[in-house]
């Protein structure tokens, strides 16, 4: 049944339009969220918080309000589906002002994801050489770091079709060695060779009971964060063969791959590592920072074809940041460029290169500013590159926020039309946004603790100064942007050829 009235338009921006299928938005999705790196990170850590087996429910069950969020991202597109996604659709629900701020809001996320995969590339590049020594020496990994993050900004440069076949070699790498490793492992654990450490997986392991309420809340703030990136699926949506309807379809295909690949793997590392603190255990604090890199050689052996495994397993990380920073460029470009279309920046944001169709202003503006910002904290402490990464957390609780509660305000008029309208665009983004919206204020409660991160300002946590400052300069560079995007503010753009404002122009 259809309460459409008309059909959404979007006004072209220059993109190339049928570019993508949804297999390889979905492929962007995925690879924006680094899986293997995510869960090699963050593994260990809710181990730590006190999770012990039960570190598979937590990963499980934060899945949970990002898939509800993920509706709220379908829904939207298919109402309006503009590059600027975030920006766009708070613009729409809440007003410029509010719409402008997500949309800064988005870009401090992905500048300080930047800083974060440039540090990872240079590091994994020289330990895939076998350099430890100089994978140690900070100016040798920032100038390697530099020189992906340029590369990877010349191939978003070049082309959509080019950056996404560059997405699909490096994700399927990257998911066929964490498939190889989960499947060794676990046949490791039932034939006995794993090792007295070892742990037969149970269902139990899936659900939360006997843990405390301040280790949920502890593993809950680890868990939830490694599923960001799969909204780069919609960021390329006007560039989609169904602009509509492929970019959220593959949003909710990532999300639910993303569940089942982290899953594999958490329930693998428990079975074969368990969870003591020495050795290989998940609890042992050296081995929390990549629990892959520490399994690998336990998992694989020594052998020949054990040592290839190992530097697979290094090449899987190394793929992993290098994907995630190209999807992160991509959708970083396409949002200022909708924000420059739309009159909300100044209009040389909107200029897409006339052969390869690209944002190219945006594109390189982007990866330069990344750049000075990457050198920047790299050279100026470790510490503080470590709480910028951080800080991401606090950026990304409120960008679903957002997105989450825009959906319930932009389909208000149509929530009570039907039992789905009222489920995947009232209830589960109004839940999803709900939540969100606590992991926020318990992040940063948590980050302003002096020994939440690795540095102190004046005795709150490095990483939520970190995160506060980048916000707040939003403001008064809005207001500088505002004396030159009048219209934008004033209410006289965004409003021409776009969905109605009360969500009814599109299919129920």
């Amino acid at each position: 049944m259809t309460e459409a009235v008309a059909a959404p338009v979007v006004p072209a921006k220059g993109l190339r339009a049928n570019a993508l299928g949804m297999v390889s938005s979905t492929v962007i999705g995925m690879s924006s969220t680094a899986p293997a790196y995510s869960i090699a990170a963050t593994l260990g850590f809710i181990v730590l918080a006190g999770t012990g087996f039960k570190a598979a429910a937590f990963v499980l069950l934060s899945f949970v309000p990002v898939l509800f969020v993920a509706f709220a991202f379908r829904e939207l597109n298919a109402a309006e589906p503009d590059c600027g996604t975030n920006f766009t659709w708070a613009t729409r629900a809440f007003g410029s002002r509010v719409g402008w701020m997500t949309g800064w809001v988005v870009l401090v996320e992905q500048l300080l994801v930047m800083s974060s995969q440039s540090a990872l590339t240079g590091r994994y590049t020289l330990l895939l050489f076998g350099l430890d020594d100089l994978a140690n020496h900070r100016a040798v990994t920032t100038a390697i770091g530099c020189v992906w993050l340029l590369a990877l900004c010349w191939l978003c440069y070049r082309g959509i079709e080019v950056s996404a076949r560059a997405q699909w070699i490096l994700l399927g790498i990257e998911l066929a060695v964490l498939v190889i490793f989960s499947v060794v492992a676990l046949t490791r654990v039932y034939t006995g060779t794993a090792g007295p450490q070892a742990s037969t997986p149970q269902w139990d392991w899936l659900w939360p009971s006997g843990v405390s309420v301040g280790t949920a809340v502890s593993a809950v703030l680890l868990a939830v964060f490694i599923y960001w990136g799969w909204e780069s699926s919609l960021s390329v949506n006007e560039e989609s063969a169904d602009p509509r309807h492929a970019p959220g379809r593959a949003a909710i295909l990532s999300t639910v791959l993303l569940v089942l690949n982290y899953l594999s793997v958490t329930v693998a590392s428990l079975a074969f590592a368990g969870v003591g603190e020495h050795g290989v255990g998940l609890a042992n604090e050296a081995n929390a920072e990549d629990v892959l890199a520490g399994l690998g050689g336990a998992v694989f052996g020594t052998s020949g074809v054990g040592k290839v495994m190992g530097v697979l397993l290094t090449v899987s990380v190394l793929t992993s940041g290098a994907a995630t920073s190209q999807a992160t460029i991509m959708p970083a470009a396409r949002t200022t460029l909708s924000m420059a279309s739309h009159g909300a920046l100044p209009k040389v944001f909107g200029r897409v290169h006339p052969k390869y169709q690209t944002p190219s202003v945006t594109t390189w503006a982007f990866g330069l500013v990344s750049l000075a910002l990457y050198v920047l904290l790299a050279l100026w402490s470790r510490n503080v590159l470590a709480d910028s990464v951080d800080a991401v957390g606090l950026t990304i609780a409120i960008e679903f926020t957002v997105t989450a509660l825009a959906c319930v305000w932009v389909f208000r008029r149509t929530l009570w039309s039907s039992v789905r309208n009222f489920l995947l665009r009232g209830l589960l983004p109004f839940v999803g946004g709900v939540f969100f919206l606590a992991v926020l204020v318990l992040a940063a409660i948590a980050y302003a603790k002096p020994d939440a991160g690795e540095a102190t300002v004046f005795g709150i946590g490095g990483v939520a100064v970190i995160g506060v400052v980048a916000i707040l300069v939003g403001f008064p560079l809005m207001f500088a942007v505002q004396r030159v995007c009048r219209d934008f503010f004033v209410g006289r753009r965004l409003t021409r050829g776009t969905v109605a404002r009360d969500g009814q122009a599109i299919e129920s």
